[in-house]
């Protein structure tokens, strides 16, 4: 089953509620297995959209250095 992607802010909020679950000590091994894996798994999805943010903030950067040029 495929699971939806995330609005990186809702991944990061998500993470924080995780952590905190994490933190509680009366979590049984199991449950904070699965915990720790839907953190991981938002945690590489939140490192994918940066990636993807800061390549679309190159291009754009780029772009306007490319405009500034022609128009001098």
């Amino acid at each position: 089953m495929a699971e939806k992607k995330m609005k990186f802010q809702d991944a990061m909020n998500r993470l924080d509620e995780i952590v905190a679950l994490l933190n509680n000590s009366s979590l049984e091994l199991e449950e904070a297995m699965k915990y720790f894996e839907e953190g991981l798994a938002l945690s590489k999805q939140c490192e994918k959209q940066l990636k993807e943010f800061e390549n679309k903030m190159d291009q754009l950067m780029v772009a306007k250095e490319n405009d500034d040029e022609s128009e001098q």
